[in-house]
């Protein structure tokens, strides 16, 4: 079976290959036979009401020094498409609210868009995980000065991070006692205008923050824990953090379970849940990654179960 796939993603020329799950995702749509459409965010428009994209044909390689090859760009009416991975990395700023819109117009006609731009739209990746209180430490979630001062007093050893950041930029860490407690409160709040998130620290980070991967509400039965380097207490490997391969625990078994039937009945197709010790801290809907990892660790095709999951839905 040949389908028409198209992806919207950031420039595929800046992608580090050996790491990225988007070009995983590309290689195995590729090896079935499908047809591949690339375009950015910005190459979304309406015309007297349809939804097109000024796409280009796409070919991959595995190949870390030479691993695309772009057709000429041309305009595509995007209901002629069988499916839309959305996989533009944050921040969710104006520009990625109105690609969700376009998107959503696409889907409304029929074509599967994963994941669900409404549910994105709608999904921040640090309050969603409020949702689930039952599986999180405690948290604030406020931009008043007083009310997170009053938080760091009550938990001691506090994490503080903005709602809208990515691979743990401007994340701190308060400990009791902290003189730029007030700064990193006004910085972060933007003098008290925008809210952010406090969580009582969780001192296992130093044995990972597991990432687990969950496919239309299931996990992958693998967890790559990304443990923070030295004298740092951020484990993102963006952060400089190092992957280690883990079998999913009790605990994690009973988060995904959680979680999970909410995830698929929002159409949240591909999610990466992140697990300190044992506690959820972030749902992360917008592009999950630590696929090529966890393949290589495991042997597994991670990409190929995601596009068996929505195969299934169409």
């Amino acid at each position: 079976m040949s389908l028409n796939i198209a992806v919207v993603m950031d420039p595929i020329a800046h992608i580090k290959p050996w790491k990225d799950t988007t070009l995983a995702m590309l290689l195995e749509a590729q090896r079935r036979g499908w047809t591949l459409h690339y375009m950015e965010p910005a190459d979304l428009y309406v015309r007297d009401g349809q939804v097109f994209a000024v796409t280009r044909d796409l070919t991959v390689r595995d190949d870390n020094q030479d691993w695309f090859t772009l057709g000429e760009p041309a305009p595509r009416d995007l209901t002629g498409m069988d499916m839309i991975l959305m996989r533009q990395d944050p921040p969710f700023d104006a520009a990625y609210l109105y690609a969700t819109y376009l998107l959503e117009k696409v889907e409304r006609e029929g074509v599967l868009v994963a994941n669900r731009p409404a549910s994105v739209r709608d999904s921040n990746e640090k309050l969603f995980a409020t949702d689930f209180p039952q599986c999180c430490v405690p948290t604030l979630v406020s931009g008043r000065a007083a009310l997170l001062r009053e938080f760091v007093k009550e938990q001691g050893d506090t994490v503080m991070k903005p709602l809208d950041a990515m691979g743990g930029t401007n994340v701190f860490r308060i400990e009791p006692g902290s003189s730029n407690l007030s700064v990193i409160i006004d910085v972060l709040t933007e003098d008290g205008k925008t809210p952010i998130m406090a969580q009582r620290f969780v001192p296992e980070i130093k044995q990972g923050d597991k990432r687990i991967l969950m496919i239309n509400g299931e996990p992958v039965p693998y967890a790559l824990a990304r443990i923070p380097k030295e004298g740092e207490f951020r484990g993102n490997l963006a952060a400089g953090g190092t992957g280690e391969g883990r079998e999913l625990t009790d605990r994690d078994r009973w988060i995904c379970e959680q979680v999970g039937p909410t995830l698929k009945r929002k159409g949240l197709y591909f999610v990466g849940l992140d697990v300190i010790g044992d506690y959820l801290t972030e749902i992360n809907v917008t592009s999950p990654t630590c696929v090529r990892e966890l393949d290589q660790i495991f042997g597994i095709n991670i990409a190929g179960q995601l596009f068996d999951a929505l195969l299934e839905l169409k």
